[in-house]
């Protein structure tokens, strides 16, 4: 029996060794070691042998077993690590791809971008300024006193005595005056920091874009030409605006620039408060201690400045009825501008 075994190791050698793949392996592993296999049979009949030569031919059948299923194991191995041509999967190069999903300029962006693409169309510059201010340039130049309510550590996000989130982008016009001799035209966009309740109209950050104009006869017309061009380029044709007198402590006279409600039209709904009016900007004369602040002759030059919030004309020409869809980052509301 011994020579049996013998040669049914060459035969099991052979056979695996020209199996080509895993199923061949299998069949290979099943006609051996299975239940039925070769060698199964040959431990069947162990008891029948003479007691001498039992042991023998046991230690040999295990032997054999161990090592069968051992070359098994690494032939299944060798042929999954390197899979036929035909087991392969197949890519078929000529179906489309993917689309990639591209993102686009947020709205309060785009928004900004034609406000002040309006504003260089008819002669202004930009300029920028840092969000963190001194006393001197957010409030004292522009004519504004330590006592007054907007100096207010309460009104302000002061992280110092003298160091200010800005509450306008305004100090950017001192900063520009201080460096630049009249004639100026300039606008000055940029994010602002009040401690407001955030609610559908209001935030504690928003981004604002002012207006500067300095030069011999400056007069309060030339202010009125340039807010009414703007208001034309920027808002429907059928839009109308309307000055209201108001106060501000860095330009006198000043006003309050209204809109015709671009939700209603002017009949009266919630956005409008049922006024059919809604306030965009303030603006006005620069108070002549400005110009002295700078050293700018107030006798000679005269200059208007004006002021308004991105959110608020975004929300008006969009329809957005809640300003804090603006800063939510929801891609399903902002893909839609």
């Amino acid at each position: 029996m011994l020579k049996e075994l013998d040669q049914l190791e060459k035969a099991f050698s052979k056979q695996l060794s020209s199996a080509d793949s895993v199923e061949a392996v299998e069949h290979v592993r099943v006609e051996f070691l299975g239940r039925k296999g070769k060698l199964s049979d040959i431990m069947k009949r162990l008891p029948g042998l003479p007691a001498s030569e039992r042991p023998a031919v046991g230690k040999r059948a295990n032997a054999l077993k161990r090592s069968f299923e051992t070359a098994v194991k690494e032939r299944r191995g060798t042929l999954g690590a390197a899979p036929s041509a035909t087991s392969r999967p197949q890519v078929d190069l000529t179906v489309p791809g993917k689309p990639l999903k591209l993102g686009h300029r947020h709205l309060i962006t785009q928004t900004l971008e034609e406000m002040v693409g309006i504003f260089q169309r008819l002669g202004f510059d930009v300029a920028y300024g840092p969000e963190v201010e001194d006393r001197w340039h957010n409030f004292t130049a522009l004519n504004t006193p330590d006592d007054h309510p907007a100096a207010d550590p309460t009104n302000s996000f002061f992280a110092s005595d003298d160091v200010v989130l800005r509450t306008q982008t305004s100090p950017v016009q001192i900063r520009v005056m201080e460096k630049q001799k009249p004639p100026i035209r300039v606008v000055v966009p940029g994010r602002i920091y009040r401690p407001e309740t955030v609610d559908a109209s209001h935030s504690f950050m928003f981004h604002q874009l002012e207006g500067l104009m300095v030069d011999t006869d400056v007069t309060f017309r030339h202010l009125k030409t340039v807010l009414h061009l703007f208001v034309q380029e920027f808002f429907p044709p059928e839009t109308r605006m309307r000055f209201r007198p108001h106060y501000f402590p860095f330009t006198e006279p000043s006003a309050e620039l209204d809109v015709s409600c671009t939700i209603c039209g002017g009949r009266g709904c919630a956005t409008c408060g049922q006024k059919g009016w809604l306030e965009i900007l303030g603006c006005g004369m620069v108070d002549p201690n400005v110009f002295e602040a700078v050293g700018i002759d107030p006798e000679k030059y005269t200059g208007f400045a004006f002021g308004f919030g991105i959110e608020r004309p975004a929300m008006l020409k969009y329809g957005i009825h809640d300003i804090r869809l603006l800063f939510e980052n929801d891609v399903r509301f902002l893909a839609q501008f």
